[in-house]
């Protein structure tokens, strides 16, 4: 498969697709709603439970991705507290759970989410616990959030630690002093003290 045959694969087009469909734009772009969520594994996963969690993507997780980045060599020489970013020695590689439709309506939105949320629980057992460690790129308000324009520490500390480990609090010493009337937030930002 070229590189411009990878295009219209990844754009959902059938196989076989000429090219040209790539010239065709919709007037009204299709809706198209994910849900993002990480992990990171510490420990090899026995060969027949990664089989069993692919037969189950076939046959029960429709519209839901894994992609798994390796990691090590030089990350593996960094500590996890020279910069913010900790996931570093000893996770062998990151999942991305990637979940997508295109159905609007809160049935369908419902339907996914609970399907993304099933394979994430599912990997318990063969990922980071103690926290259970995730990449900040794919922010998840399933682990933690800051609702309705507040920003609490205690709620903070819940996606922090998951984000940063033991940065956060050092996170939250550099956004007192930069930000501290918390101009800039989210649901899942950084709070002052």
């Amino acid at each position: 498969m070229s590189w411009i045959e990878s295009t219209l694969f990844f754009s959902e087009y059938a196989l076989g697709t000429p090219i040209k469909a790539l010239v065709k734009r919709p007037t009204e772009p299709p809706p198209f709603f994910f849900k993002g969520k990480s992990d990171y594994v510490k420990q090899p996963i026995p060969k027949e439970i990664l089989k069993s969690i692919f037969e189950k993507m076939i046959n029960r997780y429709e519209s839901t991705h894994m992609q798994w980045n390796p990691y090590g060599g030089r990350m593996n020489e960094i500590s996890e507290s020279e910069t913010p970013f900790p996931h570093r020695a000893g996770n062998l590689f990151m999942i991305q759970y990637w979940t997508y439709w295109m159905e609007k309506g809160i049935e369908s939105t419902n339907k996914y989410l609970n399907l993304s949320r099933n394979l994430y629980g599912s990997m318990t057992p063969y990922v980071s616990k103690s926290p259970r460690e995730v990449l900040h790129n794919y922010r998840d308000l399933d682990i933690g959030s800051n609702m309705l324009n507040q920003t609490s520490i205690e709620h903070a500390r819940v996606y922090g630690r998951t984000y940063f480990k033991g940065n956060f609090e050092r996170l939250v010493r550099v956004k007192s002093a930069v930000d501290p009337q918390n101009f800039f937030k989210h649901e899942q930002s950084i709070p002052p003290l």
